[in-house]
């Protein structure tokens, strides 16, 4: 049963291979639990069984430390579509796990960098014109100008840099296999321009002809790992600390409503699937507003 699932999250879900693997282990540690408790059959469990579960996870025990609430709403998260994938398919009666809710979240609101910082975070990326300094460059207007993930950047392909003009948009792959097409704004577009022209032939001739946008100095494709030290080195040159990938992506987002788009304008440049997911970088705006106003305004101190 279990593997069925699995399958069918890959398959017809699209989960990426880290979060399958998330899931693989939660599910384990689940039927173990279940196995621990006499049932051999996902059709013997009842209610009281899941929820046994979600306090182990909470709790603890010998062999696995307390989970925080949001690594324990994952756990429930990948029980409760276990549950529903057997009683589709017939193989359960009912679902025990429908009642049962995951633990409340904390709201952790989303980091960003100031647009100065941006700046200074960008022209750090590297002395004069060589080939490696113009990819970190392009890499880094792409991340902030696009608000792509990562692993989306560093999956892209030459063949994804698309539009009417010379690099004028970008076909970005993202969860579950979405495909979005974004826009490039002019620093963004620039960057890519001189790095596709001027750069990437130089590292392409060291590689074995691969499409990969961004390559590395032997001519293969940027790693995440790669373009997380590219990263990380610009930030230490720009007296930057705690900068990562997300941040620029957070920054993106909290840039573009602090400007005054549409917040669903900006759930489909991130390529989020739920506008809910999006409405938390509202809550920073809010915020900034707030401070821009109490500073601001004649009446506002109290």
């Amino acid at each position: 049963m279990l593997s069925s699932y699995l399958s069918h999250l890959a398959v017809e879900r699209g989960l990426s291979a880290n979060t399958l693997a998330s899931y693989r282990r939660d599910l384990r540690r689940y039927v173990d639990h279940l196995a621990a408790r006499g049932l051999a059959s996902i059709a013997q469990v009842a209610e009281s069984d899941v929820v046994a579960f979600l306090t182990s996870l909470r709790e603890g025990d010998e062999e696995h430390p307390a989970l925080v609430a949001s690594s324990a709403a994952r756990a429930v998260s990948a029980v409760r579509g276990l549950h529903r994938f057997a009683l589709r398919e017939g193989v359960a009666g009912h679902d025990p796990a429908h009642e049962v809710r995951p633990p409340r979240q904390l709201r952790r609101l989303p980091k960003a960098i100031t647009v100065e910082q941006v700046e200074r975070l960008i022209a750090a990326s590297g002395p004069g014109d060589a080939p490696l300094t113009l990819r970190n460059r392009a890499l880094l207007e792409v991340l902030y100008g696009t608000g792509a993930r990562i692993s989306e950047a560093v999956g892209l392909a030459v063949d994804d840099v698309t539009g009417g003009g010379p690099a004028d948009e970008l076909r970005l792959r993202g969860k579950g296999g979405r495909t979005r097409i974004v826009p490039l704004g002019r620093f963004a577009r620039s960057a890519l321009d001189a790095y596709l022209v001027r750069a990437r032939p130089f590292l392409a001739v060291h590689g074995r002809g691969t499409h990969a946008l961004f390559l590395n100095a032997r001519g293969g494709r940027l790693t995440r790992q790669g373009a997380w030290e590219v990263l990380q080195s610009a930030a230490e040159r720009a007296g930057l600390s705690g900068v990562s990938p997300h941040m620029l992506r957070h920054s993106f987002a909290t840039h573009l409503l602090d400007g005054g788009a549409d917040v669903r304008v900006v759930q489909e440049l991130l390529g989020h699937a739920s506008v809910t997911t999006t409405q938390v970088y509202t809550l920073v705006t809010v915020d900034r507003l707030r401070e821009v106003y109490a500073a601001a305004h004649p009446r506002a101190q109290r």
